[in-house]
């Protein structure tokens, strides 16, 4: 389990988050929803080790790992997803997948079997001599997913994965986050697009003003009047 324990963290002598505390289990899907500048993006700094807390404890199975670094956090199962494009443009997709197999398994014939799971797993045959930069929205986030899971995450930070894909691509990408989290992996994600997150999400969290604002399965938090008139709106419909 993944797990933080009343989070405090101040920018340039202000403060962003006040207070949050929140968890996640493999296999499970969370959201982190919220209105903008609530602290949605500090909370996953301090999640993956890009920004230390200022005040609180952030536990692996068990383990402290508050103050450990975000390369250290990587080797130990938490992988993070950007909103940003993070994988080389100029590389094929075979190469960017390849070399983070290479840091990986030792043996030659496990990365080459792995690698062409993947491409099978996620429907890259067809653009895996394709340069990164060449791919379109759902393509380029069907490789970084693929990547992602190369890592073999014990759980995997995305930060608005539907950002810059179209409908059709995002009907995909919520198929291959629900597949992660059938093998094992807990999901956390934050995005603005909210009706497609709560559609399929086992829970989310809701912060506002550097707090936890609610937190439950979809229906509780749709119905949660605080919720509605801070971030949803009154006519927000599942």
């Amino acid at each position: 389990m993944l797990s933080a324990q009343h989070l405090v963290k101040s920018f340039a002598g202000r403060r962003i988050i006040e207070d949050v505390t929140l968890t996640l289990q493999r296999g499970e899907v969370v959201g982190l929803l919220g209105p903008n500048g609530a602290g949605k993006t500090t909370t996953f700094q301090m999640l993956t080790g890009m920004a230390p807390p200022d005040a609180g404890t952030i536990l692996l199975d068990g383990h402290d790992v508050t103050r450990m670094p975000f390369y250290d956090r990587a080797r130990f199962g938490i992988a993070y997803l950007p909103q940003a494009p993070f994988v080389p443009r100029d590389l094929t997709v075979t190469q960017n997948i390849a070399l983070v197999l290479e840091a990986r398994l030792a043996s030659a014939a496990a990365r080459a079997a792995r690698l062409e799971a993947l491409i099978e797993e996620f429907r890259l045959g067809e653009v895996r001599r394709k340069r990164v930069g060449e791919l379109s929205g759902g393509q380029r986030r069907r490789c970084e997913i693929a990547i992602t899971l190369a890592c073999e995450p014990g759980f995997a930070m995305l930060d608005e994965p539907f950002a810059g894909v179209d409908p059709h691509a995002t009907d995909e990408i919520t198929g291959m986050i629900r597949h992660m989290a059938d093998h094992d992996i807990g999901v956390l994600i934050t995005d603005h697009k909210a009706r497609e997150l709560l559609s399929m999400v086992d829970r989310a969290y809701v912060i506002e003003s550097g707090r936890v604002l609610a937190e439950g399965e979809a229906a509780s938090i749709v119905s949660n009047e605080a919720v509605r008139r801070v971030y949803l709106g009154e006519a927000f419909r599942l």
